[in-house]
């Protein structure tokens, strides 16, 4: 196992996750492995009391049985679970169909709303359009963490994040997932996880 990261290591205060599911599965593609949602959770709060956890999704309709039991993990996990329903939009020029059920308000709302629940506000996301609830947050005294890789965080967020950025490359021994052949709980993209318009 990874030692805890000197991120981490002195942590003795309230610590809030926030999971940005498909950033989260675009990240674990340019790793070119999956981490156990538990095991993530359970090496970012060992120095901490866990305010909460929170894992934005999608999901299609009628529901899959595959992203129902993923879910049903996820809050097995830890995890309050933010689902929307992808609704499908088509173009009428080009006739090409597009997806969308991004969660990003969601996750704002949530990292607002919750605020007195935490001290450090782990966001487990790339996302640009975060950048400035970043900045939000330290304003109003709180530790923002962003933790991505370091080909899939937008340059916006990193700057952002500064010295508190953490690449999950680091901790792979701590986060993998093993599933022996039996993949019962990382749904793909297509099965699972935001799914948003370009």
């Amino acid at each position: 196992m990874d030692p805890i990261h000197p991120l981490f290591q002195k942590q003795q205060n309230r610590i809030s996750v926030f999971v940005d599911g498909e950033n989260a599965y675009y990240a674990q593609r340019s790793l070119g492995w999956f981490f156990d949602p538990r095991k993530l959770l359970d090496y970012f709060t060992q120095k901490a009391t866990i305010g909460d956890a929170f894992w934005y999704a999608s999901q299609k309709m009628p529901p899959d049985p595959r992203e129902q039991r993923f879910y049903g993990y996820l809050n097995h996990a830890g995890y309050t679970v933010r689902v929307k329903t992808i609704k499908y939009f088509r173009d009428e020029v080009s006739g090409e169909l597009t997806r969308k059920a991004n969660l990003d308000l969601e996750m704002a709302m949530d990292l607002f709303t919750t605020i007195g629940q935490y001290d450090t506000a782990l966001l487990v996301t790339g996302d640009g359009d975060f950048e400035r609830a970043v900045e939000l947050l330290r304003s109003y005294g709180k530790r923002v963490i962003v933790a991505s890789t370091q080909d899939t965080v937008a340059r916006e967020l990193r700057n952002a994040a500064g010295k508190h950025f953490f690449d999950l490359a680091e901790i792979r021994s701590s986060i993998e997932r093993f599933t022996n052949g039996a993949d019962t709980f990382a749904p793909t993209k297509e099965e699972s996880l935001t799914i948003s318009a370009p």
